[in-house]
């Protein structure tokens, strides 16, 4: 079996193979791959979704409330990639700060919270933040921007993706935020690689995590297909050495950012099939065969859902809980790229952000339960 998974890895994530020919090519193969596994199983559509009837109940479905911005992040290049609270303010990490004049973003809670209350008619305008990076473009080869942020008091962590010879690396950073918000400052001598554990492009660590006195990173990819065995990598916050690696729960979809653990070491993240990109997996669901689809997954390719996960110094596992599925829009998908807890009496549920794709959005979505 684990010949067949590495011919398949070798045909599926291979870059730039859009084509319907070559999307045609890769389900006979997988198809091929089951056959010869001795595996029950069909090959899905690229959504993952079983079919009205294949699950016991469809699945509920959150709406989305956008929150109207306006100012530099209102473009749509401003190109968001993470979330994350620094004290009562959240930050809004670019994934190119040097395209917007070297500056993340921040809105505070009080300012969200009136939007959805509607005291305040919107658009907000997120407060600059001016970030001094120093040399680290220079230090990192093929740099393609900052992917996720967190905070442990004043310090911050970010992670990096970049590409050099068509070989992904990511990296860790960290840096110092001024409590009055007036500037945030990297430390590029404390910069430190983080193997990719598929050499897929665009895929990298994209979520971090704060457990203890350990960094916890996420990478993109954990689909069968892509990544036979997940891990999250730790690290030490004081200096970023390494610190090994615990496993992580095979899932298909991208992860592309998470929450802060909360008081029973869970956290949240943002799992999602964005159907405008190059599809990177094509084994089954098992989320939604257990939990079913909602309305408007049943009728777009595209997955746009949060899930929860508890952490332990052991590793991280799935919290047997339904996932919190967002209502689709009818012609495109959302490429959501950022994540916090909205944790307010009237308000409890997720602050969400997309990167350029279909332009720059910041969200509100309650939660399934209190």
């Amino acid at each position: 079996m684990a010949i067949f998974a590495k011919l398949a890895y070798a045909k599926i994530a291979k870059p730039h193979s859009s084509t319907k020919t070559a999307i045609r090519t890769r389900l006979l193969f997988c198809l091929l791959i089951v056959l010869l596994a001795g595996c029950t199983w069909q090959a899905p559509a690229p959504r993952g979704f079983p079919p009205l009837g294949a699950a016991a109940a469809a699945g509920v479905e959150q709406p989305v409330t956008v929150i109207p911005l306006q100012g530099p992040l209102a473009r749509r290049k401003a190109q968001l990639s993470g979330l994350a609270w620094y004290g009562d303010a959240l930050i809004l990490l670019p994934q190119h700060p040097e395209h917007l004049k070297n500056r993340l973003f921040y809105l505070s809670k009080q300012e969200i919270v009136a939007f959805l209350q509607g005291d305040t008619a919107g658009p907000l305008t997120p407060h600059p933040l001016p970030l001094l990076a120093g040399d680290l473009t220079a230090r990192i080869p093929g740099f393609q921007g900052f992917e996720a942020i967190a905070f442990a008091g004043e310090r911050a962590f970010l992670t990096v993706e970049a590409e050099a010879e068509q070989q992904m690396a990511g990296y860790l950073v960290a840096g110092r935020i001024k409590p009055d918000l007036s500037e945030m400052r990297l430390e590029p001598a404390l910069l430190t690689g983080i193997a990719p554990q598929a050499n897929v492009r665009n895929l990298s660590d994209e979520a971090i995590v704060l457990a203890g006195e350990q960094i916890v990173t996420l990478y993109e990819g954990n689909g069968w297909l892509i990544n036979g065995s997940p891990v999250a990598h730790l690290f030490n916050p004081d200096d970023l050495q390494p610190l090994g690696a615990i496993p992580f729960p095979q899932i298909e979809y991208r992860i592309t950012d998470a929450t802060a653990l909360d008081a029973a070491n869970r956290f949240w993240a943002i799992n999602q099939f964005f159907s405008g990109r190059r599809p990177l997996q094509w084994g089954p669901d098992p989320l939604a065969a257990k939990y079913g689809a909602g309305a408007t997954h049943r009728l777009n390719p595209a997955v746009e859902r949060l899930v929860e996960f508890q952490y332990s110094p052991t590793g991280i596992t799935l919290v047997d809980a339904p996932p919190v599925q967002l209502q689709l829009l009818t012609e495109t998908a959302r490429n959501w790229e950022g994540i916090a807890r909205l944790d307010d009496p009237e308000f409890n549920g997720f602050l969400l952000v997309t990167d350029q794709r279909p332009a720059t959005m910041l969200a509100f979505v309650p939660s399934l339960r209190e």
